[in-house]
């Protein structure tokens, strides 16, 4: 580049293909953008994160245009790039179908084989209103300018700065179609290519609000190469293979029964197993850690969400007022007006009035609260997903009250006791994400002292855990920075779970103190933290990540007795009744189906060790073990058969095949 002539264009700068956009002075720009010597510029790679939503967003231009070309009374509403894909919403009389789906692909085939160009174009507020004075949603986000970061996906449209339309301009140099966009775009629509696929349809409220239209959403995918997209759809049915309502049914886990309501759960035996064996291996490591288990109602009155502001703040995302404690006269007349009382949609407030029902001294301190807390939360039904978006649901819910000088020892403390217990889940890939405040002061209350140390705090300990740690600001609460923990699973997907989020905002709303050794009273600091998050989506994410074939310490059934004939059963029950004696979950299969049929069952239901026996090893005093891909270990000793059981349930161990059980 050294004997590049400036200006110059990113096209000159950059020929290679693979690069699609230019990052200039730290900004994001289109390739075509003109560059002098003196500006920092930097080639977007089209694999590179901002790579990957410039095409995706690109993408859903051309779904865009197909859309218009072939149902021009359509209006456009947005189209961002999400993780993995875009989306585009459109106003249009009636939804569409498969049918559409196939004719919209056709033609977005053909405007990619057009090979239009992207062309940027500033327009002021009154050119961007007259030019899409038929576009409805357009002209709202037009007057949203500034404030789009607060609707979903707005902010690709319209920013804070000046507005922008990208033409779409053909070969012989006609502008054949545009829409209003910050931008930026691949150079062209061939740049698209052939590694894109539109996925599904779904109906979706007009800036995520039900007061407003309802709109048809196109969803898709989009990729640099095929081969990418392929093996996306790869894992996709990977996925679909894995989906925990999928298995719940299959293994009989868990329901939600129509009579009870949407997004309410009720666990089967079998499930419920699983859900203890997580609950009470917890329970002993928390009390372990120094925490103590309390217990808090389901309901409270109206005046405890008001002090923490739950009320104000979260108002939607809690069920209606239960009127209670009214009473009245012979004649029906009210003597005594009632309260509102209030599902709880979260657990802090009542370990805050447990913390504060006496005098606390620094020799309290840290104080850990813990407690496996039912919250309920009204979500919208269309956001409704199996165990993983409930409106019912287990917090394994901490709270610890520390003084600020214990706040960097104490979260330390805290971190490494999250991973070391979803370790114990047999969950390995982790990183950090640190969560904090930016320069915008008026969002964030407390002072700078407290977000520059307690802000330190959680970098320290987030550095030291050797973890991967991306710098978030601006994502923190409004009251305090936080530490996000994401894991992945066995099929590379990440999940978000355990946080621990820090808050002078609620000690200072309760009043809370403690007396210092200087006799001072001063306030605690207090630290959320929720390890699963929720039991019901922690047990969704480990369902998926081991497809239901659980280590053997959580399987429902660890192991299942199979006589080669009836003859042989009494010998086998005996076998079982030992494992049972130790705590095994063991149980014999004296069903009139043939051995065959019963190992096939039993592999279907995913039980991790089946043993069967018959004359050979009834004679011996020994037993076979068959794993679940069909491996098997012949003439083991009973003692020892039982050893190698117990002790792969002590390890956590995930036995699937002979090896796993050496």
């Amino acid at each position: 580049m050294s004997d590049q002539t400036y200006p110059a264009d990113g096209f000159a700068l950059f020929p290679d293909r693979s690069v699609v956009a230019l990052r200039v002075n730290g900004e994001l720009k289109d390739l075509a953008t003109v560059v002098n010597e003196t500006d920092a510029v930097e080639p977007v790679l089209v694999e590179s994160p901002e790579g990957l939503s410039i095409l995706r967003h690109s993408t859903a231009h051309v779904l865009a245009q197909a859309v218009q070309r072939i149902k021009p009374q359509a209006n456009l509403g947005i189209g961002p790039p999400i993780e993995n894909g875009f989306y585009y919403d459109f106003g249009i009389g009636e939804p569409f179908t498969p049918e559409d789906l196939k004719a919209i692909k056709k033609e977005m085939e053909r405007i990619v084989r057009e090979n239009q160009r992207f062309v940027r174009r500033v327009v002021t507020d009154d050119e961007a209103r007259a030019e899409l004075a038929d576009e409805p949603f357009k002209l709202e986000l037009i007057g949203l300018k500034g404030g789009a970061d607060k609707t979903e996906g707005a902010s690709v449209e319209v920013g804070a700065g000046e507005l922008t339309i990208y033409d779409n301009v053909s070969r012989d140099g006609e502008t054949v179609w545009k829409d209003l966009c910050r931008g930026p775009h691949v150079p062209g629509t061939r740049y698209v290519g052939n590694g894109w696929d539109l996925t599904r349809i779904a109906g979706a409220y007009w800036r995520g609000s039900e007061k407003n239209p309802q709109l048809q959403r196109i969803y898709g995918t989009a990729w640099p190469t095929k081969d990418e997209l392929r093996a996306y759809q790869e894992r996709l049915a990977e996925a679909a293979k894995r989906d925990h309502r999928k298995l719940g049914k299959e293994l009989d886990l868990f329901s939600f029964p129509d009579e009870i309501g949407s997004g309410l759960s009720v666990w089967h035996p079998k499930g419920g197993i699983v859900r203890g064996e997580m609950e009470q291996h917890a329970r002993k490591r928390h009390i372990g850690g120094g925490y103590t288990y309390v217990y808090t109602p389901h309901i409270t009155k109206a005046d405890l969400f008001i002090q923490s502001n739950h009320l104000v703040t979260y108002k939607e995302g809690m069920f209606p007022p239960i009127v209670m404690d009214e009473e009245r006269d012979e004649e029906g007349h009210v003597t005594k007006q009632g309260q509102d009382y209030y599902l709880k949609p979260m657990n802090c407030p009542m370990h805050i009035l447990i913390y504060k029902e006496r005098a606390r001294s620094y020799r309290d301190l840290p104080m850990r609260l813990a407690e496996n807390g039912t919250v309920y939360r009204n979500e919208l039904s269309g956001a409704l997903h199996g165990l993983t978006r409930v409106r019912g649901f287990t917090q394994d819910d901490s709270h610890l009250f520390v003084t600020p000088e214990q706040l960097e020892s104490e979260t330390t403390r805290v971190l490494e006791f999250v991973i070391s217990m979803l370790r114990d889940f047999g969950l390995t890939e982790f990183e950090l994400e640190l969560s904090m405040r930016d320069d915008e002061k008026e969002k964030w209350i407390g002072s700078d002292e407290f977000w520059d140390y307690s802000t330190d705090a959680l970098r320290n300990v987030a550095h030291a855990s050797g973890l991967k740690v991306t710098e978030v600001p601006g994502e923190a609460a409004f009251y305090g920075p936080k530490i996000d923990l994401k894991t992945k699973d066995a099929i590379g997907r990440t999940w978000q779970l355990s946080t621990v989020q820090i808050d002078v905002n609620l000690p200072e709303r309760f009043e809370l103190e403690f007396t210092d050794r200087d006799g001072q009273k001063k306030r605690p600091i207090m630290i959320h933290r929720a390890l699963f998050g929720s039991i019901e989506r922690f047990f969704a994410i480990l369902l998926e990540h081991y497809a239901g074939a659980f280590p053997v310490w959580l399987a429902p059934v660890q192991v299942v007795g199979i006589p080669v004939a009836e003859d042989f059963a009494d010998y086998l029950e005996e076998v079982v009744a030992q494992l049972a004696s130790e705590g095994v979950r063991a149980e014999i299969d004296r069903s009139d189906d043939r051995m065959q049929k019963k190992i096939r069952n039993h592999t279907t239901l995913k039980v991790p060790i089946q043993l069967i026996a018959g004359a050979q090893d009834r004679d011996a005093g020994t037993v076979s073990f068959r794993f679940r891909d069909g491996s098997q270990q012949n003439g083991v000793p009973i003692a020892d058969a039982v050893r190698r059981i117990q002790q792969a349930i002590a390890s956590h161990a995930l036995v699937n095949t002979a090896e796993d059980l050496a």
